[in-house]
């Protein structure tokens, strides 16, 4: 097996999602993920992608995010709101607590560490 891995979603099923109810602001957001990576000690990498809706997120976990595209805008409580777009990345880090808004359709990479 090669330590060399592309990210490329045409070779992984993507996992249907969304937030949970109780957490949904507005709008009716669906995700699909697919996770090109899982590694012991809670370490995965792959590509998320969102449709439009806002919901409540907390994180306990790291995560490096990079837009591919659509537009988002990100607020943590008691913050000002972001607008994330294609070519923009982040860091979302644990104890992050706040809104995902999902103005057009969002497809990030992500790297997240638990």
């Amino acid at each position: 097996m090669s330590a060399f891995l592309a990210v490329n979603i045409e070779s992984v099923e993507p996992e249907a999602g969304a937030p949970a109810p109780d957490r949904v602001i507005s709008g009716d957001p669906k995700f699909r993920t697919w996770n090109v990576e899982e590694r012991d000690g809670g370490l995965y990498a792959g590509i998320w992608e969102a449709t439009p809706g806002k919901w409540r997120i907390v994180y306990d976990e790291w995560e490096f995010c990079h837009i591919l595209a659509g537009v988002s805008v990100i607020t943590e409580d008691g913050g000002e709101a972001r607008t994330v777009k294609a070519g923009d990345s982040f860091l979302l880090r644990p104890g992050f607590k706040g809104t995902w808004e999902v103005l057009e359709t969002t497809r990030k990479e992500y790297v997240i560490r638990l």
